[in-house]
C-alpha cells in the first residue's frame, strides 16, 4: 500500500492542476441591474458596461425591471443572479431600504456588489459609483436663482419617494433655494413616479393650481419630459424649466428655449466604472468605497462644446 501513495499523490496533484486550469479558463460573469430599461439614461449605462466588459474580457448579464417603481421585480432579478452564482453584481437600487436584504445576502454568499446611480442603507457593498446628486440639485437651484433674479414662485416635479439619488437632488435644490434665495418660494412638490405620463399629469395639475407660477424644476429624465410636454400645451406667459438628464427630445426643447437648462450626468461612464470596479475587486485590487461623478449644467451657451456633446451623445450603436 505504501508504494501506492506516491501514485495517489501524483494523481491528486494532477487533478488539482486540471481544476485550477478550468478555473482560470472560466470567463467571469458580472450581473448589471438597472432601475429600468426605457430611458436613454439606462441605455447609456448599458453601453458603458459593455465597453468595460470588452476591455476586461468578462461577460455581463444586463437585466432590470420594466418600470423604475417595480422594486419587487428588481429584488427577484438580484436574487436570481445570486442563485446563478455570478462572480459579481452591479446594482442601481430602486429603493434605498427595500434592496438592503438582497445586498446583504449577496455579501454573505461572497458575491461582491457595486452600487451605482443611487445609494442604499447598508454598508455591505464594495463601491458606490454615482453622480454627486446633492451637488446636482444645488447646481439646478443656483441656475434657478440666476434666471429668476432671486424672486418668484417655483414648483418641483419630483420623481419617487425612497429613491436616494433623486431625493438627494431635490434636497440639494430645496436647501439652496431656502438658504440663498429668500425671494423664491417653492409653492408645490408632486411626484411623477418615474413615469412620463404621470409627470405630465402632475405638471398640468400644478400649472392649473398655480396660475402665477414662474418656474418648474424637474429632477430626472421622465419628470423633465413630462414637465416639458405640459409646457408645450400651456398658453400665457412663459414658465422657465430647469430639468435633469437628457434625451434627443429634451435637447431639442433646450434648443427651442422651452427648457432653460439641464443638469446632466454621465451614465456611460457610470456603467463603465461599475464594471471596472467589479473586475478590480475580483482581481484583489483596491477599490474606493465612494466614487462621486461630477454633474454638469448644460444650456445654450455650452451645448455645442465638444466635451458636452461627447457626454450627451455616447456611441450606443457601437456597444448595444
Amino acid at each position: 500500500m505504501s508504494r501506492l501513495w506516491p501514485l495517489i499523490g501524483a494523481a491528486a496533484l494532477a487533478a488539482l492542476a486540471a481544476l485550477s486550469g478550468c478555473n482560470r479558463g472560466h470567463k467571469r460573469v458580472i450581473a448589471v441591474i438597472p432601475k429600468g430599461s426605457s430611458d436613454i439614461f439606462w441605455q447609456s449605462v448599458h453601453a458603458g458596461a459593455v465597453k468595460a466588459a470588452r476591455e476586461k474580457d468578462v461577460d455581463i448579464i444586463w437585466n432590470g425591471p420594466a418600470m423604475e417603481t417595480d422594486y419587487t421585480a428588481q429584488l427577484r432579478i438580484a436574487d436570481t443572479m445570486i442563485n446563478r452564482h455570478v462572480d459579481a453584481m452591479a446594482l442601481a437600487p430602486i429603493d434605498r431600504k427595500a434592496m438592503v436584504g438582497v445586498v446583504d445576502r449577496a455579501a454573505k454568499e461572497n458575491v461582491p456588489v457595486i452600487i451605482y446611480d443611487s445609494g442604499i442603507d447598508t454598508e455591505n457593498y464594495v463601491s458606490r459609483i454615482a453622480t454627486d446628486n446633492y451637488k446636482a440639485g444645488q447646481l439646478a437651484a443656483e441656475r434657478m436663482g440666476e434666471i429668476l433674479n432671486g424672486r418668484g414662485k417655483v414648483a418641483n416635479i419630483a420623481v419617487l419617494p425612497g429613491g436616494a439619488s433623486t431625493e438627494a437632488r431635490e434636497k440639494g435644490f430645496e436647501d439652496v433655494i431656502h438658504s440663498r434665495y429668500p425671494g423664491i418660494e417653492i409653492v408645490d412638490k408632486r411626484y411623477g413616479m418615474a413615469d412620463v405620463a404621470k409627470s405630465l399629469q402632475v405638471s398640468e395639475n400644478i400649472l392649473t393650481a398655480h396660475p402665477d407660477l414662474d418656474a418648474l424644476f424637474a429632477s430626472n429624465e421622465s419628470s423633465t419630459i413630462g414637465a416639458a410636454q405640459a409646457l408645450h400645451g400651456h398658453g400665457g406667459r412663459k414658465i422657465k424649466l430647469v430639468g435633469f438628464d437628457s434625451s434627443p427630445a429634451l435637447i431639442e426643447d433646450l434648443r427651442s428655449g422651452l427648457i432653460d437648462s439641464l443638469v446632466i450626468q454621465d451614465p456611460f461612464r457610470m456603467g463603465y466604472e461599475s464594471v471596472i470596479a467589479a473586475v478590480k475587486k475580483l482581481d484583489g485590487q483596491p477599490v474606493p468605497k465612494i466614487n462621486d461623478l461630477a454633474p454638469r449644467l448644460v444650456d445654450l451657451k455650452n451645448l455645442h462644446q465638444p466635451d458636452v456633446q461627447a457626454q450627451l451623445n455616447p456611441d450606443l450603436k457601437k456597444y448595444l
